[in-house]
């Protein structure tokens, strides 16, 4: 069964982009354009959340606040990438697992995943 990845971009080139990364990488991808799905829960629990900071509506700090504080997603790992400055503390204060910066190099956004997931097993919700 294959890794799942919950990436919530607006981007859509970085989402196309996104996509052919993790497919070709053997993940599977989900992906949203909104933080909204993730604060109502209308999404699949994955094994790793890959979050923008800067997302139409809710933040995507304010995203990662929320799961690290939901008692089912908590022990998920959350990966935040922007391409402002400073967004690494932010989003280190926010909860993140790690950062990544855009443009990401490719060997750097897996290294960054396999990390995470490496010994996962795919997280199901009860």
């Amino acid at each position: 069964m294959a890794i799942k990845v919950c990436i919530v971009e607006d981007d859509e080139s970085i989402q196309d982009v996104l996509r052919i990364i993790l497919r070709r990488a053997g993940y599977e991808a989900t992906i949203y354009s909104t933080g909204k799905p993730i604060l109502d829960h209308t999404y699949s629990t994955p094994d790793v959340f890959l979050i923008d900071k800067q997302l139409p509506g809710v933040d995507g700090l304010t995203v990662c606040k929320h799961l690290k504080g939901d008692q089912e997603t908590k022990a998920i790992p959350v990966i935040m990438m922007s391409a402002y400055p400073n967004v690494d503390e932010l989003s280190i204060l926010a909860g993140a697992d790690d950062f990544i910066e855009k443009p990401f190099r490719i060997d750097g956004l897996l290294g960054t995943i396999k990390k995470y997931v490496q010994s996962a097993v795919p997280v199901t919700r009860v």
